[in-house]
């Protein structure tokens, strides 16, 4: 396995131009929701930082907070850098 994690964009055909024209207002609800959530994450990497640490095992709960936030954070940056124009859902859910 080279990676554990691969992404794949495909070249979008066409950007709406209205939703281009208000994407960052667009953005300023996830980016608040996404903020407290980051903050929850640094302190959930570092209770896990400590467990791997200690049993040498990533607690299951707490990988799967993370890459909640990730996949989460990931949708918003695809979006805000207009890699799609689909607006990315509240969460991340698989």
């Amino acid at each position: 396995m080279a990676y554990p994690v691969s992404l794949k964009v495909d070249y979008p055909a066409r950007l709406s131009r209205l939703t281009t024209l208000f994407r960052a207002l667009l953005l300023v609800p996830h980016w608040t929701a996404l903020f407290f959530l980051a903050i929850a994450a640094s302190v959930v990497m570092l209770v896990a930082w400590w467990a791997i640490l200690i049993t040498g095992r990533y607690p299951r709960p707490l990988f799967r907070f993370v890459t909640y936030c990730f996949r989460w954070e990931t949708r918003l940056n695809g979006y805000s850098y207009l890699l799609t124009d689909r607006y990315p859902p509240f969460g991340g859910r698989e």
